[in-house]
Parts: C-alpha cells; sequence; structure tokens
C-alpha cells in the first residue's frame, strides 16, 4: 500500500508530465506556424517577372475573360478552344472561304429559328426567344473614343519616327517591322491569327502552373538581354553620331 505522500508527489509528477507535453506540443505548433509565416513572407517579396506585384488573373482584368483565358471554368475554356480550333480547320484544312461559312451560319440559324417558331404552337412549346441588341448613343461614343485615342496615338508615333527626329525609335520600328514580316511569310494570316489566339489562351493559365520556374528563367533571361543591349549599346549605338549626341546632353 502507498502512503498518502507518496500518491500526492505521483498525482504532481503526472500533472507536471502533462503540463509539460502541451508546453512542447505548443512550441511545436508555434515553430511550425512560424515557419509557414516566413515561407509565405518570402513568396510575397519574391521578385516575379516584369515586376509584377498582382496576381495574374487580377492584372488581366479580374472579370469572366480572365476566368476564361485562366482556365477557371475548364468546360468552357475548352468549349472556345475547340470552337475556335474547327474554325481554323475548316478555313485552312479544307480551304472554307470566309463569306461562304458566314452566310451558310447566317442559313442554318434562320431556318432553325424559323421552323421552332412556327412549331412552338403544335408541340406545346415555347417559341425562342431572341435577346433584344441594341447599341446605344453611349456606348457608341465610348467605342468612338477609344479608337480615336489610339488611332491619333498611333499617327503621332508614325509622324515621330518618320521626322528622323528619333534614331532609336526609328531602329526599333524597322526591327519589330521586319520581324513581323519574316513571321507573315512562314505562315498564312489566319494560321498567324490562330497561333497568336493559342498562345493569349494557353500560355497564362501555364504560366499561373508554374510561376515559380517561369520566373527564376525568366528573371535571368532578362538580366541577360540588359547585358547584351548594353554591348549593342557601347559598340553600335554610341558610334552614331545622333544617339551620341542625345546622350551628351
Amino acid at each position: 500500500m502507498m502512503s498518502e505522500s507518496e500518491e500526492h508527489g505521483s498525482l504532481l509528477e503526472k500533472i507536471g508530465d502533462k503540463i509539460g507535453d502541451k508546453i512542447h506540443e505548443f512550441k511545436k505548433d508555434s515553430s511550425s506556424s512560424d515557419s509557414d509565416d516566413d515561407k509565405k513572407s518570402h513568396k510575397s517579396k519574391k521578385k516575379h517577372l516584369f515586376g509584377r506585384k498582382h496576381p495574374l488573373h487580377n492584372v488581366l482584368g479580374g472579370g469572366k475573360a480572365a476566368d476564361l483565358v485562366m482556365w477557371r471554368d475548364k468546360q468552357k475554356s475548352g468549349s472556345i478552344l475547340g470552337g475556335v480550333t474547327v474554325i481554323w480547320l475548316l478555313f485552312e484544312g479544307i480551304g472554307y472561304h470566309l463569306l461562304t461559312f458566314l452566310c451558310h451560319l447566317l442559313i442554318i440559324f434562320l431556318t432553325v429559328s424559323f421552323v421552332w417558331s412556327n412549331a412552338a404552337s403544335f408541340i406545346n412549346r415555347s417559341p425562342p426567344k431572341f435577346p433584344e441588341v441594341i447599341l446605344s448613343e453611349t456606348q457608341c461614343l465610348i467605342i468612338a473614343h477609344v479608337l480615336r485615342k489610339e488611332i491619333n496615338e498611333a499617327f503621332i508615333t508614325l509622324q515621330s519616327v518618320a521626322s528622323g527626329k528619333d534614331l532609336k525609335t526609328y531602329l526599333k520600328s524597322i526591327g519589330v517591322l521586319w520581324f513581323i514580316s519574316i513571321i507573315g511569310g512562314c505562315f498564312s494570316f489566319l494560321t498567324l491569327s490562330y497561333t497568336i489566339f493559342l498562345m493569349a489562351y494557353t500560355l497564362p493559365m501555364l504560366y499561373e502552373k508554374y510561376e515559380d520556374e517561369v520566373d527564376v528563367v525568366g528573371e535571368k533571361a532578362l538580366i541577360e538581354l540588359k547585358k547584351q543591349y548594353a554591348v549593342f549599346d557601347e559598340k553600335v549605338l554610341s558610334k552614331i553620331p545622333m544617339l551620341a549626341d542625345k546622350k551628351q546632353h
């Protein structure tokens, strides 16, 4: 039989062991949470490509269009990609013409709508409801204002390049146009448009999936491009009198 003092001592030891276990668990949880916070803060401080500070979804506008491009709804995004691919195959593979395609599409739409509207009363179905699409004067003015601004900026840029005042902009414009001419000679306009659409529709989703790896590679590539441009500037651009005079001023 244990005495009362021995029982009291063993009880205190058990309580002490439990308290020690709780303290150990608390320290372990706090240390793990601190490490998680450090990881999150380190991830938030990580440099993104092109100095981006917000998530890519917000950069793209954060609306329904961004949801489609980022493949938030895979069924809708896949349907759009499949439809565009079928249209591209019709034009590029089969040799379908745009005007013929539009006429056939309207014929099918009007025929289905006409038959459905007339047969609805016989089969106890409601006739099709067509949404009213009416452009307001305000919407037309907004579109015209945006187009006017973009066209004016394009004319100002062309005038600035053609006037011979900015040699660097002229060289950049010639280089971009030359590159586009090479790409245009390798592909038809339709294939080029489809390729641009395919890249714009899939690259953001892939970038979000492999963001960390792409940021690291992209940062290294940008650093290398800056080095090469510095060498080109020192060996070529600095030798041109017009650019050299601008740098001195």
